[in-house]
């Protein structure tokens, strides 16, 4: 998935261990494999190949993940939108320089889930050119099935780490709890923060990981299906929610509504911490 993984299980039988957690990556490969846009024998490579033209019929656990995205579009007025993967097209975060707006303009054409149509069983892109990309919610679903794959091979005790997207099977064998860091978002090497967790997911979004500065402003991967920009209000939001899906959706949505991220948090009953661009610290344990 284009990132570091982790798969930690405990057993006092060595081979169980080992299968259980060799399933686990098996599982996340398969995700990985069936909702890529990199690869051409993807779903979503089948479904973006398509657009403007025919319905591609998907099943079940597809059209449960499009309808999911559909949700989150819904509860964030517009903001979590799974057609935005387009504007990478435009954005180059290995080059200091910033899209054309004729460029941009073009490719927020293509952007918008109401251009899309969807039923119980099929999808269709009613523009050339548009594309769905799994990429905000697929990472975390893998590492909340990895560790159910886990939890069905009889471990108990241990976690799934996908770049920091991270499921917990359960705790440690003697109950304590796994410690799990967050980075600082403008020194990524250091942990400021940790939480101790026992059971359910923690995920965080930031504007560190992938970025491109011009004229001294950061320009993040996180874009604003809206206007086609990066956010830049948040430097980084971590989210504990009962699955990794639950924890990264409301990291990203949290990122995209700007200073109306934190009210969207504390609605939620989660636990969070958000850091803005002053350095300032919001949390609620």
């Amino acid at each position: 998935m284009g990132c570091g993984c982790e798969v930690v299980a405990v057993c006092s039988e060595k081979g169980v261990a080992l299968s259980a957690a060799e399933a686990a990556i098996q599982e996340i490969m398969r995700i990985e494999h069936k909702y890529s846009r990199y690869r051409t024998d993807s779903v979503v490579s089948r479904i973006n190949e398509q657009a403007g033209s025919e319905s591609v019929v998907c099943d079940k656990e597809t059209t449960d993940l499009l309808r999911y995205a559909a949700t989150l579009y819904e509860q964030s007025n517009g903001l979590f939108d799974v057609t935005s993967g387009v504007l990478r097209r435009v954005w180059d975060f290995n080059k200091p320089q910033l899209p054309g707006d004729a460029e941009l303009d073009e490719a927020l054409e293509l952007v918008g889930w109401e251009k899309v149509e969807f039923d119980l069983d099929s999808v269709r892109l009613t523009k050339k050119g548009m594309e769905i990309d799994m990429g905000g919610i697929g990472k975390e679903y893998a590492a909340d099935r990895a560790a159910g794959v886990m939890h069905g091979k009889g471990i108990r005790y241990g976690y799934v780490n996908l770049a920091g997207d991270i499921r917990v099977v359960g705790a440690k064998p003697d109950g304590e709890p796994w410690a799990v860091g967050v980075r600082e978002p403008r020194s990524p090497e250091k942990i400021f923060a940790s939480f101790p967790l026992t059971s359910g997911a923690l995920a965080t979004s930031g504007d560190y990981e992938q970025y491109v500065e011009v004229d001294g402003r950061r320009y993040c991967h996180i874009l604003d299906p809206r206007t086609g920009y990066p956010v830049d209000y948040w430097r980084s939001i971590t989210v504990v929610a009962p699955t990794a899906i639950a924890a990264g959706s409301h990291t990203t949505i949290a990122m995209l509504k700007g200073p109306d991220g934190l009210d969207y948090l504390a609605a939620s009953g989660l636990m969070y911490l958000a850091v803005d661009q002053s350095g300032q610290i919001y949390q609620r344990n």
